[in-house]
């Protein structure tokens, strides 16, 4: 059985919509795991974040604290090994925490785990702060695009010597970032965290320390400061140390009762799972460009679906990504740039220059994209290589394409046609239909023709052609 290019123009529809019916049901599937194991009765139930804080994170905690509420549990346990994250993810992670209907306690876990950055404020807005030995938490200054300005020449730094100073003792020792727009967001960050302290009776004064200064404290540290609630070898240690505490929930009292409940692990669903893929800014930045190659493509080609429905699903996944991440908008302008330079240059022949200057705006682009310097939230510049290598052999093999073209002996453009080889789409009475590159043209022939047909143009009548079948 031969297939002509008639037939996979027709299946490809069909085929996209098979494999879209396949990740739905792929994605049921896991949903459906995931709500299984949620409904267990009384129970602890246990939420990890390992990693760096973003949407997907938040998604994650909030919509599995309401599951676990829903399925009976008694306190959700959050096991925590986070380097920072976005401070608009952390700050609706910590609202859902303490809107909690039930206990929510945070434990830095395993040994060698931090809570840094946004880490230590979700241990603030926890009822119950824990670690296990040989962990750490601090250094919660916010990160903007390029840091935070360092002292000027000849200033020491204050050092940390574990006393518990007074704020505002803390606020004079401390080096004072520049502009207007850094003391905001420190004093903003400062007072977060001060009110989360004085909520649950915890050191306000290291906290503040924690956001000007980028102290950080080990666990027996923070135990002795009052940072911390407990300190606990394991989870089994830790519910045992729990039962019978009286924590204070938005409702009021709660008294725990830990002990001999089952823990029951909460993974993240499918739609946690598509949302961490997708506000990755590595695939954000990846998406984009497939979004933007396939609908110009699309637009080039029209009738060639598969360019235009793979990009516009990818260029829509990725705005919805840029959406949630702090987004440097003059890099997106740049990416969308360099991706129509390189194109333009198959059309507007310039010999590399509109593909150099393209492949200059993506690299550009791709490096401000992302506009933060928290672990794990940049574009890497393994991207940025990757991007700029193919980048540049796409426009090697346009500029190759071009110079053939170029050597190639003229053709009368009345007889452009001739050798062509077309389908046929359609036939009439007197005359049948083709398509050539996209455009469809009235031919005629000798012989009787029928859709489907492989047929090569003999001769050009203006806008008419001749053709023979090819018995193809």
């Amino acid at each position: 059985m031969r297939w002509n290019r008639r037939g996979f123009t027709l299946l490809r529809p069909g085929l996209l919509l098979w494999l879209a019916l396949l990740m739905l049901g792929a994605f049921g599937l896991q949903a459906q795991e995931t709500d299984d194991t949620s409904s267990a009765g009384p129970h602890v139930a246990e939420l990890t974040i390992d990693g760096p804080i973003g949407p997907a994170t938040k998604d994650y905690i909030l919509r599995s604290i309401d599951t676990a509420h829903e399925a009976g549990a008694h306190a959700v346990l959050i096991r925590m090994d986070t380097p920072g994250g976005l401070d608009a993810a952390t700050r609706d992670m910590i609202k859902g925490i303490l809107a909690a209907p039930l206990p929510v306690i945070t434990y830095v876990h395993p040994a060698g785990a931090r809570a840094a950055s946004a880490g230590t404020y979700i241990l603030y807005g926890s009822h119950v702060a824990a670690m296990t030995p040989a962990t750490s938490l601090g250094a919660a200054t916010p990160v903007q695009m390029g840091g935070l300005p360092t002292p000027p020449s000849g200033e020491q730094e204050p050092a940390d010597d574990g006393s518990e100073d007074s704020g505002e003792e803390s606020s004079e020792k401390s080096p004072q970032p520049g502009s207007a727009m850094e003391r905001k967001v420190i004093n903003d960050s400062v007072a977060f965290i001060r009110g989360l302290a004085e909520r649950y009776d915890r050191n306000a004064d290291w906290a503040e320390k924690a956001v000007r200064d980028a102290v950080s404290l080990t666990a027996s540290e923070a135990l002795e400061q009052n940072v911390i609630d407990l300190v606990a070898d394991n989870r089994e240690d830790l519910l045992a140390q729990l039962d019978g505490r009286e924590v204070k929930l938005e409702s009021g009292p709660f008294t725990l009762q830990t002990a001999d409940l089952p823990i029951v692990s909460y993974a993240p669903d499918w739609r946690s799972e598509l949302l961490g893929i997708i506000t990755n800014p590595q695939i954000a930045s990846i998406l984009l460009l497939i979004g933007v190659y396939g609908l110009i493509l699309e637009g080039y080609n029209p009738g060639a679906l598969v360019p235009g429905v793979v990009g516009i699903i990818c260029l829509l996944l990725g705005l919805y990504a840029l959406q949630v991440l702090p987004v440097n908008y003059a890099g997106l302008a740049l990416i969308v740039l360099g991706g129509i330079l390189i194109l333009a240059e198959a059309f507007l022949p310039s010999f590399g220059v509109l593909g150099i200057g393209g492949v200059i705006a993506l690299v550009m682009g791709s490096i401000m994209l992302v506009d933060t310097d928290v672990p794990g939230m940049e574009v890497s510049y393994e991207i940025v290589g990757a991007v700029a290598a193919v980048g540049s052999l796409v426009v090697l093999g346009i500029v190759t394409m071009v110079g053939r073209s170029l050597r190639m002996p003229r053709k009368d453009v009345s007889h452009a046609m001739v050798g062509r080889v077309a389908d046929v789409t359609q036939v009439g009475e007197e005359h049948a239909t083709v398509r050539i590159d996209g455009e469809f043209w009235t031919v005629s022939s000798e012989q009787p023709l029928k859709p489907g047909d492989t047929v090569e143009v003999v001769s050009q009548d203006g806008l008419h052609l001749r053709v023979r079948p090819t018995g193809q």
